[in-house]
């Protein structure tokens, strides 16, 4: 039996080391894209013939807090008015409905082609809005911004120009974060999003691996949309499951990391589970749907397969680090009641995973920070900090990752936007009752299980964990404390709108 969980516990640190070299293929990608010039054929817009006509979507649900400053942002973009519409694609169910109409009303006045789109119902939720306000789009490429996203006043300007080569049917730009430092849990966020945003999505794209629609900040080409099936409303992650269907239709994307569009990271606990859980269940969901078909296209290459592979499946890693986590406490008992140092030996090799995730994580950690011994001191607390959280989500995140492959449908749950650019600024908390769900108590569970298995280091005299042990204490322990965190409730107090700024 013991060998049995040893086996099980090195396959587990094997699975781990694989994705590592995915990651690790996708830094040499990203290596070798920064040295090559962007020699990409744009459209000349001193041409008056060359400038397309741009619809952007705005998909937008009980928005009160935020809708002003999109519509207040997105009004001041750069673009002949001539070859621009705007859709407020609005399935509110609150008053922010009246607010949102009134600012339209406003813009209309101005001279902006700007239309609020209601729905009777919310079918196929972000997916269905997007996918009725295309019906009726005038627009040849079609942008989408999410209703806490600020593009800049050139952005139309900086992205368009790349649809020039008739081939490419998205082009996506890096999320920036108007709020990375409110608080620990925005900066984990900023830190896990810079990581997805400057390596990953660079890596895929130079290497001409798929990459995603992120759901925002990017811009389709409305043929590419239709010629892939259009908006589908069947996942959690419809930018996902688009993305896929298109690259598979041969659509090219091309992803511009040096366009940077800033938006508003959750604040909360409860608001970045929420998030977590949509994205974790979307993926899972869309492997089952796009992954076999993939698979089996004999024009995809294995390299594409390999790291769609694991991009699909990058929320079911959760359950991977959680069976690890589980697994390592009879591991460090084991190890200490007989002779097996081959087994540890064969676990020790198996840290360069660690020394992989290390090595990506500075790279784009400097990227926006900068090299220095101060940067360098401040990346290996969030390093630490990160992975420490992200184990305390496992319990979550797998949650979301079996709901996806087995199928089980749920709603999708909208991130609450406040707002919030400074720490505390307008924020008023205030007291709720805490709930002992299932979950909460599971891993109420796991940060004692941890705590014992800390200290049976020093009982048993072996330290050969302790600190990813350390982690998971930390880690459970932030989220279960978050979690029972009476002011967990929050209310923005924002003033009335002033309609002359718009």
């Amino acid at each position: 039996m013991e060998t049995v969980v040893l086996y099980i516990f090195i396959s587990l640190l094997f699975l781990v080391f694989v994705y590592s070299l995915s990651e690790l293929n996708l830094l040499l990608n990203f290596f070798k894209g920064r040295k090559l010039k962007n020699t990409s054929e744009k459209l000349d817009f001193t041409n008056g013939e060359e400038i397309s006509f741009v619809t952007i979507q705005l998909p937008v649900y009980n928005e009160k807090n935020v809708v002003e400053r999109l519509l207040k942002n997105i009004s001041r973009i750069e673009y002949p008015r001539e070859k621009l519409e705007i859709q407020v694609l609005d399935d509110s169910t609150d008053d922010s409905v009246l607010l949102t109409a009134q600012l339209i009303s406003t813009l209309q006045n101005d001279g902006l082609d700007i239309k609020h789109i209601r729905r009777t119902n919310r079918k196929g939720f972000k997916a269905g809005a997007l996918k009725e306000g295309l019906e009726i789009a005038k627009g040849e490429f079609i942008a989408i911004f999410d209703s806490d996203f600020l593009p800049g006043e050139n952005w139309l300007l900086e992205t368009v120009p790349y649809f020039k080569d008739k081939n490419i049917g998205v082009v996506q730009t890096r999320w920036g974060h108007l709020n990375r430092d409110f608080s620990l849990l925005t900066k984990i966020q900023a830190f896990a999003l810079d990581f997805h945003f400057i390596l990953e999505q660079t890596g895929r794209n130079f290497g001409n691996h798929f990459i995603n629609f992120n759901g925002t900040a990017g811009i389709w080409r409305k043929q590419c949309i239709l010629e892939a099936g259009n908006w589908s409303g069947d996942t959690l992650t419809e930018d996902l499951d688009l993305s896929y269907r298109a690259q598979l239709e041969n659509w090219k994307f091309k992803y511009l990391e040096k366009v940077e569009t800033p938006a508003e990271l959750p604040i909360t606990l409860p608001a970045a589970r929420s998030q977590q859980f949509r994205w974790n269940k979307g993926a899972a969901e869309n492997f089952q749907k796009n992954f076999s078909t993939l698979f089996r296209n004999k024009n995809v290459t294995l390299g594409t397969k390999f790291h769609a592979f694991f991009h699909l499946l990058n929320s079911s890693l959760f359950l991977l680090v959680l069976a690890l986590a589980i697994s390592s406490v009879p591991v460090l008992f084991i190890l200490d009641s007989g002779n097996y140092s081959g087994y540890a030996q064969i676990m020790a090799f198996f840290g360069i995973s660690t020394l992989i995730f290390f090595f990506c994580y500075w790279i784009t950690f400097s990227h926006i920070h900068g090299k220095n011994w101060h940067s360098f001191l401040r990346y290996i607390g969030m390093f630490f900090a990160f992975f420490s959280i992200a184990m305390g989500l496992s319990v979550h995140n797998s949650i979301a990752a079996l709901e996806g492959h087995f199928g089980k449908k749920s709603e999708f749950i909208r991130t609450p936007k406040f707002n919030i650019s400074e720490k505390g600024k307008n924020l008023k908390f205030s007291s709720t009752p805490v709930e002992i769900s299932f979950q909460l108590l599971l891993e109420i569970l796991l940060f004692l299980y941890f705590i014992v298995a800390a200290i049976s280091a020093f009982v048993l005299n072996n330290f050969s964990m302790i600190v990813f042990h350390m982690m998971l204490v930390f880690g459970f322990g932030y989220v279960v404390f978050q979690s029972l965190n009476i002011r967990g409730s929050i209310s923005y107090r924002k003033e009335k709108p002033n309609l002359t700024d718009l």
